[in-house]
């Protein structure tokens, strides 16, 4: 029986996910913190998709223990962990440079969901 091909788009829900999930999809996923506010996004099929509520909103979270209910309660088990926000810093004269999606998460921190 071969898996279907799924077209997820630049946002995805929560119910789209796990579907997919369920009939074979194994996205990289990747939780940013950025300031403080986390998001979500499935690394998939040369693509990456965000979670989004119904309405094609960006969910944001305050903490990761909502991501790791959510995320473990539709058979993921880990994610990386990555820092939108810490490419330098200016105010001691540290350059830095923007990373690269595929930098940011090898240099990531990897954690579980369940």
């Amino acid at each position: 029986m071969s898996i279907p091909a799924y077209q997820l788009g630049d946002h995805v829900t929560l119910k789209e996910i796990a579907n997919a999930i369920a009939h074979g999809l194994t996205p990289i996923v990747e939780v940013e913190s950025m300031d403080g506010i986390y998001t979500v996004r499935f690394h998939h099929a040369n693509d990456v998709s965000e979670l989004s509520d119904s309405q094609g909103k960006t969910r944001t979270f305050l903490g990761t223990g909502e991501i790791r209910d959510l995320l473990g309660g539709i058979g993921l088990t880990h994610g990386v962990l990555t820092w939108g926000d810490q490419c330098g810093d200016e105010m001691i004269g540290v350059p830095g440079h923007a990373l690269s999606p595929d930098e940011m998460l090898a240099s990531g921190t990897r954690i579980a969901f369940r």
